[in-house]
């Protein structure tokens, strides 16, 4: 089986993590999110977390460098020699670019295509427990308990699924991420793969994609 080394590309609410928990659980390589791997940073108190709290304590954006040192850091542990998946990095060209200088092989990028509009009726119908952490939604997964978890406390919106939020991140994904697309054209690395209603077939879509 080839070594596979992949960047999931995709605007908030397109399905990556999800189409990477699937992948990692498949071929056994870390699925690795920037967010969860600065929040670890942070709670591990190294030198390198104590820096980037400076940064997100105060609610200034974690500069590129810092990033991609937390990135080149998770890459070099034994877990990744067999491959891995990047969900959420890299966000910009530049920190494309910086990956290459880095030697990093990349092997596949998949881009997860799914309409503004649909987007935005996913994550407004997408409900949280306060308690047990379930998420539902109102359309695709409804709760059995209208307005209540299973576990019975209360369903709730999370703040960055709100429509003006919604609405501002895509704004910031078309801008500074979607020339990524064009980036790994280039490199004749991408793959489209056009998100559909049902997580099954855009797991069956994603993994035909890998395979070609």
């Amino acid at each position: 089986m080839r070594k596979i080394n992949l960047i999931l590309l995709g605007a908030p609410g397109a399905g990556k993590g999800t189409q990477a928990e699937i992948i990692s659980e498949k071929f056994g390589i870390p699925a690795i999110s920037t967010g969860a791997i600065i929040r670890e940073e942070i709670a591990s108190g190294s030198e390198l977390g104590e820096k980037v709290k400076s940064y997100t304590s105060s609610g200034a954006l974690v500069p590129d460098e810092v990033v991609i040192d937390i990135i080149k850091a998770r890459l070099a542990k034994p877990d990744c020699e067999g491959g891995f998946i990047l969900d959420g990095f890299p966000r910009t060209v530049p920190q494309a670019e910086a990956l290459t200088a880095l030697g990093v092989e990349i092997t596949d990028v998949i881009s997860i295509e799914v309409s503004d509009s649909d987007i935005m009726e996913r994550m407004a119908g997408r409900r949280v427990c306060k308690a047990c952490g379930a998420t539902f939604h109102t359309k695709f997964k409804p709760s059995p308990n209208g307005e209540n978890c299973r576990c019975g406390a209360e369903l709730t919106r999370r703040a960055d699924d709100d429509p003006a939020v919604v609405e501002s991140r895509l704004k910031v994904y078309h801008d500074q991420t979607e020339p990524l697309k064009e980036y790994y054209r280039k490199c004749g690395l991408l793959k489209i793969v056009e998100g559909q209603e049902k997580l099954e077939d855009t797991t069956a879509l994603t993994a035909a994609a890998l395979e070609s």
